[in-house]
């Protein structure tokens, strides 16, 4: 993965961060947001895009 297209994810109640890549073209305006395992509340949970 090239370093200037890493995305941070993270969960606000847990503090959790997950880094994915994103395709600067095609999203430019847009903030991620994925459904991931979070491993603290054992469950599915949203996680938004924030800054590096």
């Amino acid at each position: 993965m090239a370093q200037q297209n890493l995305v941070k994810l993270t969960n606000k109640e847990t503090g959790e961060t997950y880094w994915s890549s994103k395709n600067k073209k095609k999203l430019a305006g847009i903030k991620l947001e994925f459904k991931k395992y979070s491993k603290k509340l054992r469950k599915v949970v949203t996680f938004k895009e924030t800054k590096k």
